[in-house]
């Protein structure tokens, strides 16, 4: 593992399939996490998912025994209502998702409206039903913009692939002739974000993933050095499809740490 990478002063580090599957905590994530702690690095876990808050990713890691300040957490649902309260303070939307969208939305300064929303966003979630589907559609074809918190297909869990926000936005997308725009990862924006909370540049920093469509994407995009470990949804027989290339490659994040 090189020095520069080492010496670097922030990580973004991406959570599904890098720290954790489901429940099961990954090789070389407490190594890691000691490292970063003292190495007094800047780090934050950025996750695309948007079903969980900061407080609950926190709790997660706790039961995995990682004690980690729920300021080290951000999530696309805090950067979709934080984009949306730029684009229309005090709007009103048609969420479907978790409570951690909801409460995201709610203190962006946002209420919920079914009948003609500024807005329809998707985030993962398992209320997902026929008749809200078809609600979004017609919301959407009124009018409303379509917002989906991340592009992910699938997500990795301990029982394998489950269906993430860009699945559930297809039939919405394709019903409606919309094309969803997406805050979460690979979105520069989201990076930018992630940077003002590290208050790092991006040449002081380093971004951790398992996926080459979504964080190391990202990281190119956005002229950030980019780790992908292999512990997730990216095999390294798939690089080969990519037309671009991590910087490293790394059995787990416990390699960035030497251990």
């Amino acid at each position: 593992m090189s020095d520069a990478l080492r010496a670097k002063r922030g990580f973004i580090i991406d959570m599904d399939g890098v720290i954790y599957h489901g429940n099961r905590l990954l090789p070389g994530v407490p190594e890691f996490l000691r490292w970063l702690h003292a190495e007094k690095k800047q780090f934050l876990f950025l996750t695309n998912s948007s079903e969980r808050s900061p407080r609950e990713l926190q709790q997660k890691l706790a039961r995995l025994g990682l004690d980690v300040g729920a300021e080290h957490f951000y999530t696309s649902a805090l950067a979709t209502a934080a984009f949306l309260a730029s684009q229309k303070p005090r709007g009103s939307v048609f969420a479907i998702g978790e409570a951690a969208l909801l409460n995201a939305l709610y203190d962006a300064g946002f209420t919920m409206n079914e009948i003609n929303p500024d807005y329809v966003v998707v985030g993962e979630s398992s209320n997902y039903t026929y008749d809200r589907i078809t609600r979004a559609v017609r919301l959407v074809l009124g009018g409303a913009k379509l917002i989906g918190t991340n592009p992910d297909v699938t997500g990795p869990t301990e029982g394998g692939l489950v269906p993430a926000t860009g699945a559930l936005m297809a039939p919405i997308e394709l019903a409606t002739g919309s094309k969803a725009y997406y805050v979460g990862k690979p979105n520069p924006l989201i990076m930018r974000h992630a940077l003002k909370r590290l208050g790092c540049t991006r040449e002081e920093t380093a971004i951790v993933g398992d996926r080459m469509d979504t964080d190391i994407i990202a990281g190119i995009e956005s002229e950030i050095e980019t780790v992908l470990v292999l512990t997730g949804v990216t095999a390294e027989a798939d690089l080969k499809r990519f037309a671009y290339r991590p910087h490293h490659i790394l059995p787990n994040v416990g390699h960035i740490a030497g251990a």
